[in-house]
């Protein structure tokens, strides 16, 4: 029993700091946009910090856990940040850039973790291999780039609340995106079922690995760990 513990906790430790890091840069990002679109909701309730105390979700940290133990896709959330877009000068507009924004900051944390890989095989290459934590580093952020990259697919798909059923709400006719945003009450269940499913996982891999390979090409990363 101790063992398995101890196989789970390695299989967690490299994950977690980027995980943590990318679902907090997406919800801070989602909290910075909606600034810049008039609404200063985000940070009048001082969730434009990276405390991961401010964000943490307990459903979200624990759904992280279990995805991440379970295999090799991995998903989890923070507590939503607090927009109101009634504020925002362009609500329409501006919903879909806030929605954007998240996703779009974990492609970026994909190619932080990206580069940071990149340094870790530069620094092995120069003769700084015979450290541990040289390889932690290098394994967190290679699978930090995985995670970053699900996590910011995951939000993209269009299912209400998720943030793609925000951005293809504003494109749709004003009724019809009522109906279609009407189906929020639904959505986790759906979710849910479509993770169970496994049709969720099938969806997403074949955008995940597209996209690892193109940050992999334009990083050069031809290391594997």
């Amino acid at each position: 029993m101790t063992q398995d513990i101890q196989t789970y906790l390695l299989r967690l430790a490299p994950a977690f700091v980027p995980a943590v890091f990318g679902i907090i840069l997406h919800e801070v990002a989602h909290g910075w946009v909606a600034g810049r679109m008039g609404d200063p909701t985000a940070k009048l309730s001082g969730r434009l910090t990276l405390n991961p105390v401010k964000h943490i979700d307990p459903l979200g940290l624990g759904v992280f856990i279990f995805t991440a133990l379970a295999g090799p896709f991995t998903i989890g959330w923070a507590k939503p940040v607090p927009i109101q877009p009634r504020l925002f000068r362009n609500p329409r507009v501006g919903l879909m850039l806030v929605s954007l924004a998240g996703p779009l900051a974990n492609f970026l944390t994909a190619c932080l973790c990206a580069l940071i890989f990149k340094l870790c095989v530069n620094l092995e290459q120069a003769g700084f291999s015979g450290t541990g934590a040289l390889l932690f580093i290098a394994r967190s952020a290679w699978v930090g780039m995985s995670i970053n990259v699900a996590l910011a697919w995951f939000n993209l798909m269009p299912i209400p609340p998720l943030d793609g059923s925000h951005i293809l709400a504003g494109l749709l006719p004003a009724g019809a995106a009522r109906l279609y945003v009407s189906l929020s009450r639904y959505g986790m269940l759906i979710v849910i079922l479509l993770v169970a499913g496994g049709f969720l996982r099938h969806a997403l891999v074949p955008l995940m690995t597209y996209s690892i390979g193109f940050i992999g090409a334009l990083f050069n990363l031809g290391y594997r760990l």
